[in-house]
Formats: structure tokens, C-alpha cells, sequence
């Protein structure tokens, strides 16, 4: 599988496998989480996605009982994680409102805990959950920066920030922010024109893409997106999943899609996506059936 430099340090595959939902799953064993991890491990894809607040702040601890059991799995995955929101859940049940921490003290932190839930030594990539209205920029920028240089966290980057979000907080780096996780899918198309993905691809930025497959919305029933991906998935002999995640990945932004799902079978199959060589009418045609409507 083809891999995405993020920056001089750090590579990525280019589909990666999210674990927001792999609490939910009725087997979170460390063999069943190590098969998962090793189904996209022998597709190629070695990059996984994490967030303190996933599963209620257990999703991490799943992964490092799995990385506990089998300590040789760490070498061969970079593991991207998230912190920042703080929810009345979990080890912050006592919260009174769910709201955003981007102090100093809670970046530290975040960073020790998720460390120790995944028995790791380094966090690949560290990102902000969700921008902070109440962010002091340079106590934050700060932080990073200290993160970084600890070597606790190899790269830092965002998720969620609109363009100006990210200008104010790399505005007070020394180190160069390296990618922005948004929702993008053919049921979330509106980064494609809002300027989100442009302002990206104009810095040379690799952004992720969550909720590929739009919550698996784009999965259910036949919408009219559904008809044409059915179509497409003919052609190439894959699911019309494989199609909405080969619509991402032809972008020449470079996007990197975060697959999440805890069917085995499913994940083993996450790769079929480059199997799809969409040609510009074909993504075209996806594009105007998530508009409803042609283009101008």
C-alpha cells in the first residue's frame, strides 16, 4: 500500500484503521483486537487511529492490552491519537459539562495517560480533537511544541479546524503542524468547495478523512449515491464501499481515509478500495449524485 509523508519524521499508510468504535465491539479481547490489527497489518496498513474519548476513554486501554500481549505489533504500527475533550464520562464522570482543554497542563497530561492506556513510549501523531473557542493559542502552541520535544510525541496536528483555527495556532509553533483530520465522504461533501480541503492542498497538507463512508449511511438502502457506487462496484468486482473510500483516495489532494469497523471480515477487505481506478467522469458522476443535482 502506498504511504503519505506527513512530514520529515513521520509516514503514513494511506488508508488508516480507526478504532473509535472498537469498545462497542462484544469481543474487546487482546487475541480479537491483535486479528483486527493484523488483518490491515497484512493489507499494508500499519497506521491506526485513536482518541482518549473513544469508548468512553477505554478505547486506548483496549489497544494496549493487545499491545501488552504481543509487544512485537507496536514496531510495525503508527498509532495517531487525539485529546482535548473532556466529557462527563468515564475518568471525567465528575464534569459538570462536556467542553474543550487546551491548557498546558491538560495537553501534558492527555499525553501521559494515553502513553500509559496503550503501553507505548511515543504517540506517531498527536492531534487537537476539536478547536477550542476559549483556546489560549500560544499556551497551546507551546505545548505541542514541548510534546514534541520530549520525543513523547513524534508530529502534532488538528482535527476539525476550519482554516483560520489552524493559522492562529500554528501562528504560535515552532513546530509545523502536519495534517487535519475532517469529515469528508460522498455524504459530506462540502470540504470540497468551502475552502477546507483548498487550503490544504495549497500548503501541500495531507488531510484525513473520518466517516468515509458517511456513519455507514452510504451503505444503507440505494440513495441516489448508492446507484451510481453500485454501478462503479460492478466494473471493478467490489463493494460500493470500496468506491466511496477509491472516491477519496483519487482526489489529487492525497486524502487519507480512517476506516473504522469492527466486522473482520469487513477489514480484511478495506484494501478492495485500491482495486477502483475512478476516472475524473467517473468521480464526477459520484459527485453530482451526493449533490442531487449536476454541477453548474
Amino acid at each position: 500500500m502506498h504511504r503519505v509523508k506527513l512530514s520529515d519524521t513521520l509516514e503514513l499508510s494511506r488508508i488508516v484503521y480507526g478504532m473509535w468504535r472498537i469498545g462497542d465491539d462484544d469481543d474487546t479481547s487482546a487475541a480479537h483486537v491483535e486479528a483486527k490489527i493484523q488483518a490491515c497489518l497484512d493489507q499494508g496498513i500499519t497506521s491506526f487511529d485513536q482518541a482518549d474519548i473513544y469508548g468512553d476513554y477505554t478505547a486506548e486501554g483496549i489497544l494496549g492490552a493487545a499491545l501488552r500481549a504481543n509487544s512485537t505489533l507496536r514496531s510495525k504500527m503508527e498509532i495517531v491519537t487525539k485529546c482535548d475533550i473532556v466529557a462527563p464520562c468515564g475518568r471525567y464522570s465528575d464534569a459538570k459539562v462536556k467542553y474543550y482543554d487546551t491548557s498546558r497542563a491538560h495537553i501534558l497530561k492527555s499525553v501521559d495517560t494515553s502513553l500509559t492506556e496503550m503501553a507505548i513510549d511515543h504517540i506517531d501523531l498527536l492531534l487537537i480533537h476539536r478547536p477550542d473557542p476559549f483556546m489560549d493559542h500560544h499556551e497551546t502552541g507551546a505545548a505541542l511544541d514541548e510534546v514534541v520535544a520530549s520525543g513523547k510525541v513524534r508530529a502534532v496536528g488538528v482535527s476539525n479546524f476550519r482554516p483560520w483555527d489552524w493559522n492562529l495556532l500554528q501562528s504560535a509553533m515552532k513546530t509545523p503542524l502536519v495534517t487535519n483530520q475532517i469529515e469528508l465522504s460522498l455524504g459530506q461533501i462540502d470540504p470540497f468547495t468551502n475552502g477546507d480541503l483548498a487550503f490544504h492542498q495549497q500548503h501541500g497538507q495531507h488531510v484525513m478523512a473520518w466517516s468515509p463512508l458517511g456513519g455507514g449511511l452510504l451503505m444503507a438502502g440505494n440513495p441516489p449515491v448508492g446507484i451510481v457506487a453500485d454501478e462503479i462496484a460492478a466494473e471493478f468486482g467490489v463493494d460500493r464501499a470500496a468506491v466511496a473510500i477509491a472516491f477519496l483516495l483519487a482526489h489529487p489532494a492525497g486524502i487519507l481515509p480512517v476506516m473504522g469497523t469492527n466486522n473482520l471480515d469487513r477489514i480484511k477487505s478495506i484494501s478492495d478500495a485500491l482495486k477502483v481506478n475512478l476516472d475524473r467522469e467517473s468521480w464526477f458522476r459520484l459527485y453530482e449524485a451526493a449533490l442531487g443535482h449536476e454541477v453548474p
